[in-house]
C-alpha cells in the first residue's frame, strides 16, 4: 500500500490581497485653508509567496488547504500616509517543488534551496494618492487611484524529488532491496511487481563519513511516458538526479531490450535525461557463476559502464559506491 504521508502533487487555489485606494486630500489646518494636496497612497495587497524548507519531504501539509487568501491593502490617508500592506501567506515548500500554471502548464519556478522565496501570485499594487499628480498646471488635483486588484488563480505545486543517484528499472529489479542495504531507509519489499508506489529516499554511508542520496523510483514500464502504469507520475523525480542507477535482474530474459526500454521511456519523457551519467547494475547475480557473468558481459552495452551485483550477499555493493561517488565528484 503507497504511504498516505508521501503527496507530490497539489493543486491549490491561490487569492491575493486589493490594493488600497490612493487618498486625495488637500491639506488644510488653523493657519492655511488652501493648503497643497496630501493624499497618501494606498497599501499593497498581499501576496502568496513560497519558501523552500529543507526539513519538509512531502507536500502533505496542503493536501487539505485547497484555499489560500491574503490580506487586503489599507486605504491611503491624509498627511501623506500611506495605507498598511496587505497580509502575506508564505507557504513552506520542500526543496525541489514546481509552481505551474494548470491551464497551461508552464513551470513559473522551482524551489531548490532551504530559505528561497518566490512569489507564486502577486498582491494589487496600491492606488498612487492625489500627491503624486500635482503639478504646476494643476496644483490643487482632486483624484486619486484605485488600489489594483488582486488575483484569484489555481496554481499546482509539484514536487521533484531531490537526490543525488536515482535507481531506474522495471518493476521487481531489486531496486527497494538495494536501497535497504545501502542505506537505513526500510522500503516496503516483496516479490512482485509494483511494490514500491511512492519514491523512497535513502542516505548512502561512504568511506571516511561521507555521504550521498539515493532514491528509489517506483518501476517504469514500456509506455510509461504515455501514462501506462504508474511509472508515469514519477519520471519527473528522475529529472533532479545528477546520476542514473539503471538496474536490471540477472535473471532477465534479454538484459539489452530492458534497458532500452528504459533508455526509450526517459528520452520520450525528456530527452536531456539521456545526457546524465548512468551506470547499469545487473541484480541478483549470487545466481550466477563466472562463466556465466563473462558470457552475459559479452552482450552488455558498450555505451555505459556495467556491474554485476548482488544486494543479499553484498557482493559489489562498495565497489559500486565507489563508481557512483567518482561519477559524483567527477
Amino acid at each position: 500500500m503507497a504511504n498516505p504521508n508521501f503527496i507530490d502533487y497539489v493543486k491549490i487555489n491561490c487569492r491575493s490581497g486589493k490594493g488600497g485606494s490612493g487618498s486625495w486630500s488637500l491639506f488644510r489646518d488653523k493657519l492655511n485653508s488652501k493648503g497643497g494636496p496630501d493624499g497618501g497612497d494606498g497599501g499593497a495587497g498581499g501576496s502568496v509567496i513560497l519558501r523552500g524548507n529543507a526539513q519538509l519531504w512531502t507536500l502533505l501539509h496542503l493536501k487539505y488547504k485547497k484555499h489560500v487568501i491574503c490580506g487586503n491593502g489599507a486605504n491611503g490617508a491624509k498627511g501623506r500616509k500611506t495605507g498598511k500592506n496587505g497580509e502575506d501567506q508564505i507557504i513552506e515548500v520542500p526543496l525541489g517543488t514546481v509552481a505551474k500554471d494548470p491551464e497551461t502548464g508552464e513551470a513559473l519556478f522551482e524551489i531548490t534551496q532551504d530559505g528561497q522565496t518566490e512569489v507564486l501570485t502577486p498582491g494589487g499594487r496600491g492606488g498612487l494618492g492625489n500627491w503624486n499628480f500635482k503639478s504646476s498646471t494643476n496644483q490643487t488635483p482632486r483624484y486619486a487611484q484605485p488600489g489594483e486588484d488582486g488575483l484569484d488563480v489555481w496554481r499546482i505545486l509539484e514536487l521533484k524529488v531531490l537526490a543525488d543517484v536515482g535507481l531506474v528499472g522495471l518493476p521487481n529489479a531489486g531496486k527497494s532491496t538495494l536501497l535497504s542495504v545501502v542505506s537505513a531507509a526500510k522500503p516496503e519489499i516483496a516479490d512482485y511487481p509494483f511494490t514500491t508506489l511512492v519514491p523512497n529516499l535513502g542516505i548512502v554511508e561512504y568511506r571516511n563519513f561521507q555521504s550521498f542520496v539515493m532514491a528509489d523510483i517506483p518501476g517504469i514500464i514500456e509506455g510509461a511516458s504515455e501514462g501506462k502504469g504508474i511509472g508515469h507520475r514519477f519520471l519527473r523525480h528522475i529529472e533532479r538526479n545528477a546520476v542514473l542507477l539503471f538496474l536490471i535482474s540477472a535473471d532477465s530474459d534479454d538484459i539489452n531490450s530492458e534497458y532500452k526500454v528504459l533508455l526509450n521511456e526517459l528520452e520520450k519523457y525528456n530527452p536531456e535525461m539521456l545526457f546524465k551519467d548512468r551506470i547499469l547494475a545487473i541484480s541478483k547475480s549470487d545466481m550466477l557463476d563466472q562463466e556465466l557473468m563473462t558470457e552475459i558481459s559479452s552482450d552488455l552495452p558498450k555505451d555505459v559502464k556495467t556491474i554485476f551485483i548482488s544486494s543479499v550477499s553484498g557482493y559489489n555493493i562498495m565497489e559500486l559506491k565507489d563508481m557512483l561517488w567518482k561519477l559524483l565528484n567527477d
